[in-house]
């Protein structure tokens, strides 16, 4: 039965708004017809039930999608019988139309139909016995659209079996749902003295970049560690160990006489400045993300009233965090052996302060690298006290991991989108977040980093910028970038997949208005890939990405659609992506296209709308295909179904 996570460990997991696929593998000796149900009581206790179509032949699976409508805790189980009237029809249908035993079939017809008070029932009924009339007039009034509709709502089954009872944790859409944006708020309105020294931005100067986020689509906006920041083996620029005075430090350095994990660096304001800020997002419609990196300083208030909480080496230093060759020689890792009880309440303390400052969205900091179960527990109890509060897993790490993050209630999860770039990897990852693990794990596909600069982003230039940008935007149902992503800073550290002088250790002035001035940002992409999210809400969903195919390696095409049944307005919504993801050639091919997938009938003609340039096409199974990728790489084409449909 799905939706499950594989080992029913943890529950399924939905979102507000979500069409889910309920399925299960049935089966029965013989070959009588079968109908399948899926009875769902929702979080106030009302019962509705849908019924499950049939699947590929041969296979026994059925499915149906079902949207639903409210966070909270779903339950929800399959019930499968013999469909004996479907049953009857189907044999009555072959054997009048052989002769067979033609009376005593409909006999056994208006049998099934006994009972039944009703007019529609009754005069079926009647028809089937009536004897003074051919058998295939007769066979006629069971095929009746009226005694089908009666018999739908209340149909003729015996053996009814239930499955057991499953459980469905459906929550806020944006815990699933989000167009997420980060930015450092020291380097928004920083500013050098005439020295040469830095004056940090505050909350309040950062505060004037929210319209411009909020311009560009953006719906969260994600905010690094704002916490002091350590002064012992304080890093310096490009990650250097030795850092000048006025050098501001890695901001995931957390902690100093100042203050820890609930404090706010003095340099950004105060804490009454933080929660302004929080209300000044809100009213650009902006979520702020918080980042939670449970990490200190050799500075932290932690280190000097809780030494048990790190890891002591042999000669009585404390161990600092590494991933060879990579060292944070400013950072002590936690370790959750020694107290576990003192930790699990400290955290959540911290977590409480924020959220009562306004904050419903965490992003976490390397949730890999702290026990699984710390995070079952933390996750539980935050869900029972505030639903609505979402965490988002930094979890670039092995599959097992990641998934039992997700599991264990992480509701949104990094991913390694940023190295999967050919065609051949992309379809596969796509594929398995849309059809493998949707049922408990959400991407978000972030596109950059402060950490992460691929060769794909460093060599492939603008093209590369807006492949990436234009597939996390349309395949998953939450994306984000890095500030800076719009000015194609490409320029890495050498030696490393970091920029060059890269934020983390420096302030950074923008001049975001001088670059849209030129024609030189990005920006404009990226707000019309946030408009089409907005417009087309089969963007906003993760289990309907199907691929098609094309004669070329490097031409990617894929599309998410849904259905008149389910797209708001009661019309369908379908977009097609074909991306060229070699950013350094044009390409010309045929795109083959299944149009079961796309609500169409075969040998459909049909328009497209290229919601990039506004260009309109016929298209139909196989379509020709040139893509530049130093003009537009990437295709994103809107599905101008015929009115009716």
């Amino acid at each position: 039965m799905t939706p499950a996570q594989p080992e029913r460990r943890w529950r399924a997991k939905a979102f507000e708004g979500e069409i889910v696929p309920f399925g299960a593998t049935v089966f029965k000796e013989g070959h009588d017809l079968l109908r399948v149900e899926v009875e769902l009581r929702d979080p106030d206790g009302a019962v509705t039930r849908r019924r499950l179509a049939a699947g590929a032949s041969g296979t026994d699976r059925w499915q149906a999608h079902v949207p639903i409508t409210a966070p909270g805790d779903w339950r929800f189980r399959i019930l499968a019988a013999r469909d004996d009237w479907a049953t009857w029809l189907h044999a009555a249908d072959i054997k009048i139309a052989a002769e067979q035993d033609q009376e005593l079939v409909l006999q056994m017809g208006a049998e099934l139909l006994a009972g039944r008070a009703t007019r529609v029932f009754k005069d079926a009924r009647t028809t089937l016995l009536d004897a003074g009339r051919p058998p295939q007039d007769r066979l006629r009034a069971a095929h009746d659209a009226r005694l089908a509709a009666a018999i739908e709502q209340a149909p003729i089954t015996s053996l009814e079996t239930w499955s057991e009872e499953h459980e469905l944790h459906v929550e806020r859409a944006r815990a699933a749902v989000g167009s997420w944006y980060e930015f450092f708020p020291r380097s928004e309105g920083a500013t050098r003295r005439k020295d040469g020294s830095w004056k940090s931005g505050t909350f309040r100067t950062a505060e004037k970049r929210l319209p411009g986020v909020a311009a560009m689509g953006f719906d969260v906006l994600y905010l690094p560690p704002i916490h002091p920041i350590g002064r012992a083996f304080r890093k310096g620029p490009n990650n250097s160990t030795t850092a000048a005075p006025g050098d501001p430090g890695s901001p995931w350095a957390i902690g100093a006489a100042e203050g820890g994990h609930d404090a706010v660096h003095p340099d950004l304001g105060t804490l009454e400045d933080f929660r302004r800020f929080v209300r000044a997002a809100r009213k650009q419609g902006i979520e702020v993300a918080l980042d939670l990196a449970l990490q200190a300083s050799p500075d932290h208030p932690w280190v000097r009233e809780h030494p048990e909480w790190f890891t002591s080496r042999p000669d009585g230093s404390i161990a600092y965090a590494e991933n060879p060759p990579k060292k944070y020689q400013d950072i002590y890792p936690v370790n959750f052996d020694d107290d576990p009880e003192g930790i699990r309440a400290e955290v959540l303390r911290i977590v409480r302060h924020w959220i009562a400052q306004g904050v419903k969205i965490f992003r976490v900091d390397n949730p890999h690298t702290k026990p699984l179960d710390f995070w079952e527990w933390l996750l539980a109890v935050v869900a029972e006290e505030h639903p609505d509060v979402v965490f988002l897993a930094e979890a670039f790490t092995r599959p097992a991991m990641l998934h039992s993050l997700a599991g264990a209630g992480f509701h949104q999860s990094y991913t390694y989108f940023t190295w999967r770039n050919t065609k051949e990897e992309l379809e596969e990852f796509l594929s398995g977040l849309a059809k493998d693990s949707a049922d408990y794990l959400r991407p978000n596909l972030f596109v950059n980093t402060p950490d992460i600069l691929t060769e794909y982003l460093q060599f492939g230039g603008r093209p590369a910028y807006k492949v990436r940008a234009a597939i996390a935007a349309t395949a998953a149902p939450t994306w984000g970038v890095y500030a800076g992503y719009e000015l194609f800073e490409d320029i890495a550290r050498p030696g490393s997949e970091e920029n060059i002088d890269n934020e983390k250790y420096e302030y950074k002035q923008r001049d975001w208005a001088a670059a849209e001035a030129a024609g030189s940002s990005l920006a404009p992409y990226l707000t019309m890939l946030n408009r089409a999210r907005a417009e087309h809400p089969a963007l906003r969903q993760l289990r309907n990405l199907e691929l098609h195919w094309s004669e070329d390696d490097a031409i990617l095409v894929y599309s998410k659609t849904l259905d008149a049944a389910h797209a708001p307005g009661g019309r369908p919504d379908g977009v097609i992506v074909v991306a060229n993801v070699d950013p350094h050639s044009v390409r010309e091919t045929t795109v083959h296209l299944d149009l079961a997938t796309l609500g169409l009938e075969p040998g459909a003609e049909f328009t497209v709308r290229d919601v990039v340039t506004g260009a309109r096409w016929t298209w139909r199974e196989s379509n020709y295909v040139r893509l530049d990728a130093f003009s537009e790489p990437v295709h994103i084409l809107e599905i101008e179904y015929p009115r009716g449909r």
